[in-house]
């Protein structure tokens, strides 16, 4: 089985509760204004990966307590979602979810076994709030599938961004915050 994957990165602490594992998928059919992750946009971008050998990377990361699916839009390669979210889960490390869409909406009920926490809901521009963990906009839900986090965990996190530089110089930004602020300023640090 093939999923296509914008980017991962293998340990964060800005993308759900702990270290986590984060993927983000390729391809989102939603476009929301004003989304940062527009490179996650196009069906066809990212690469190809064999799921099975992205499992096996997940499970020989060492210190993390879970994985976070984002993307892009997760949902809408559901069998890769359903598979790597099962097998995350029956390693026993936590699985966090994204969707643009509504959990009302979601047709594979089966997936929702798999997941201890989905976030909902589009990104809404006209709605931008960071004062929630990990969500950017009012109208976002948290839905704890599972016993294993509940409300408390929402009060015990910040929203936070991480700044990395890869080996070949480009800087990737994941987390949650105002993301136009910062690379105004980052641009001001650079321009001199």
């Amino acid at each position: 089985m093939k999923v296509r994957v914008h980017k991962i990165l293998k340990k964060t602490k800005v993308e759900g509760p702990g270290v986590r594992y984060c993927i983000w998928f390729q391809g989102c059919s939603r476009h929301c204004k004003g989304c940062w992750a527009k490179a996650t946009w196009a069906p066809d971008g990212g690469k190809e990966l064999d799921a099975e050998d992205v499992l096996k990377d997940i499970l020989a990361t060492k210190g993390i307590e879970g994985v976070t699916f984002l993307g892009g839009e997760p949902f809408e390669q559901p069998q890769a979602l359903e598979y790597l979210a099962r097998e995350v889960k029956e390693a026993g490390l936590s699985v966090v979810c994204f969707t643009g869409g509504k959990l009302e909406d979601i047709k594979n009920r089966e997936i929702l076994n798999y997941i201890d926490l989905l976030i909902d809901g589009e990104y809404k521009e006209e709605e931008q709030d960071f004062s929630r963990p990990w969500v950017g906009s009012k109208n976002q839900r948290y839905h704890f599938l599972t016993a294993r986090y509940g409300e408390k965990i929402l009060t015990e996190y910040k929203n936070k961004i991480e700044i990395n530089i890869q080996k070949n110089g480009l800087i990737f930004i994941n987390g949650m915050g105002d993301f136009d602020k910062l690379t105004g300023r980052l641009d001001m640090l650079t321009r001199h």
